[in-house]
């Protein structure tokens, strides 16, 4: 048997690269349920900058004028729901920092406070 030619080597490399990336393309996605990443979809409540943040799972419902964005996390600024949205690539960015992704809810949190400056958070009206 001859020994690999520099065509089955390329051949073979090519098809490795491609194997990688497609697999590469489908983990973020694979799961549309939100998971936890180094605990960044644990629960939280603190104090952030003299403004009390939350995050939890939140129920599914769209009835009450629910939103979805969050894949079922919710998050408050003093009691007021920050609609946070996660991106394809796993970033988050809520209504307040939409232009500025980050980690986790808890960061789209600290983030909103950042940019909030002091004013408060107004509640979006139901649809």
């Amino acid at each position: 048997m001859p020994g690999p030619t520099r065509r089955r080597a390329l051949t073979t490399g090519a098809a490795l690269a491609a194997a990688a990336g497609a697999s590469a393309l489908l983990v973020p996605g694979a799961s549309a349920a939100p998971h936890s990443h180094g605990g960044l979809l644990e629960p939280f409540d603190e104090v952030y900058k003299g403004r009390r943040i939350q995050g939890r799972p939140a129920a599914m419902d769209h009835g009450a004028g629910g939103h979805h964005h969050g894949g079922g996390y919710a998050v408050f600024v003093d009691g007021v729901q920050l609609h946070v949205m996660r991106n394809a690539d796993g970033s988050w960015i809520s209504v307040v920092s939409h232009y500025a992704p980050v980690a986790g809810p808890r960061a789209a949190a600290r983030a909103a406070v950042d940019e909030l400056q002091g004013a408060a958070l107004l509640p979006l009206p139901a649809n």
